[in-house]
């Protein structure tokens, strides 16, 4: 087992995910915080903090150069901060004193690495919302498509009532749909730059830090946030959340493959399986099992970081768990919704040994629409319990429930009870969910 399977050789196709990991790489989280040098020192030279001929060289300087992100190693474990150890290897690197001492003029490591950061999260969600229009697109029209087939319900790991399995796949959809619609809104209050000074003073920014942090944050298209922000960590918080909240949706989905390709089962299969060293007639569900293993792992993070409560103005160890567990979260959020774009297309879907459970010949899939119906003639407490005696009585001796009632009360109306008849509003519930997805996505 490697250290971070996210990243490992051996589980690349299990857990990998390479347009995710670019963005968590070492020079990707250097070339963002380079960006963001660059651009603060061109606003703060328009600005005339210092030369505007040194601002304009640094910004042009920090788009083209190049670092070895390896060579900061010592300095990072010695300063516990990637930015000292950069902003001293980019002053050698530009070869030109006479600017390279503007860089990095007033702020402080936490903002540059932090709104590296942010730059690099708006490129996450970017990733993430091109999945989730996938996985909701794929979920749409298998909802469509199975609107009217009919399934089981189950409750507790029990057969409850009729109902169908189009309405099971927009029971998955539903909270995709929300949090893709939810990303405008989590772009406008997770996003911001970060630009606070030493302790969210920025009072050596320049004269007017607000506006040379507005200038920043045009500079880079982020929001800006307006205050200072160090020790208050909602924004990361609000990504997360809406990460672990993907991932959980995944990860329903996944438990419920497993329970319905069960081989006692068998309702849905999978194009692609598993194989078992030793059992050849096995077809291991290795997607949805991934599916439920990225949720638990995802739940595990995001209980890091909402223990990481940020003391006094700045707080090195919280910040230093935000880095160890949000790349995970993502990685694994962003990996859930990779495996569910490709494994909702890929379905097998029994629509056979579906309605063949529905058509239970006991007929005790239908004691809930039975009880009701003996309702009409008897208080309803006692045509419920008439109603579970004689379910008991089916199973004891093989006689179906329906039967059993007419039997014992013939003067109760019972109703058709034909798959198509029981599944209530599941049919509409199937295409409501598809045509939401589509308007949504046009």
């Amino acid at each position: 087992m490697s250290l971070s399977p996210f990243d490992s050789a051996l589980y690349a196709r299990l857990f990998g995910d390479a347009e995710v990991a670019a963005l968590f790489s070492d020079s990707a989280e250097v070339r963002a915080m380079m960006l963001v040098l660059g651009t603060l020192a061109g606003v703060q030279g328009r600005a005339g903090v210092f030369p505007e001929a040194s601002g304009a060289f640094l910004d042009r300087a920090m788009r083209e150069g190049l670092i070895d992100a390896g060579a900061l190693a010592e300095a990072t474990g010695r300063n516990g901060v990637t930015v000292p150890g950069l902003v001293a290897a980019l002053r050698i690197s530009v070869q030109a004193p006479e600017h390279a001492q503007y860089l990095h003029w007033g702020a402080t490591s936490q903002d540059i690495q932090d709104t590296g950061l942010m730059l690099r999260l708006r490129r996450v969600l970017e990733v993430m919302e091109g999945r989730l229009a996938q996985v909701l697109s794929a979920l749409a029209d298998l909802a469509a498509a199975h609107a009217e087939t009919p399934q089981a319900a189950r409750t507790y790991g029990q057969v409850a009532v009729p109902s169908g399995f189009g309405a099971l796949v927009a029971t998955w959809g539903a909270p995709l749909l929300d949090h893709h619609r939810d990303l405008g809104d989590l772009r406008a209050r997770a996003l911001a730059v970060s630009l606070s000074g030493a302790a969210g003073t920025g009072t050596m920014i320049g004269p007017d830090p607000a506006t040379i942090r507005a200038g920043v944050a045009r500079a880079l298209d982020l929001p800006d946030p307006g205050t200072s922000w160090h020790a208050e960590r909602h924004r990361f918080q609000r990504i997360a959340a809406w990460m672990t909240g993907c991932a959980t949706a995944a990860g329903k989905i996944g438990e419920d493959l497993l329970r319905l390709s069960r081989s006692e089962v068998a309702e849905l299969g999978f194009a692609a399986s598993g194989a078992s060293s030793t059992m050849p007639q096995k077809q291991n569900p290795v997607a949805a099992s991934t599916l439920v293993a990225l949720h638990r792992f995802s739940v595990a993070q995001q209980s890091a970081l909402m223990s990481a409560a940020h003391g006094e103005a700045r707080d090195g160890a919280a910040w230093f768990t935000e880095w160890l567990a949000l790349p995970q979260l993502i990685a694994a959020s962003g990996k859930a919704l990779a495996v569910l774009a490709e494994l909702i297309p890929a379905l097998v879907v029994d629509a056979d040994a579906m309605r063949a459970r529905v058509e239970d010949p006991l007929g005790l899939i239908h004691a809930e629409t039975l009880s009701f119906a003996l309702a009409a003639v008897l208080p309803r407490a006692e045509a419920q319990a008439v109603v579970k005696s004689l379910a008991a009585k089916a199973l004891a001796t093989g006689t179906p429930l329906p039967d059993l009632i007419r039997a014992a009360h013939p003067d109760a109306a019972l109703p058709e009870l034909a798959p198509e008849a029981t599944m209530g509003a599941a049919p509409a519930e199937a295409r409501a969910f598809a045509k939401a997805v589509r308007a949504h996505l046009t």
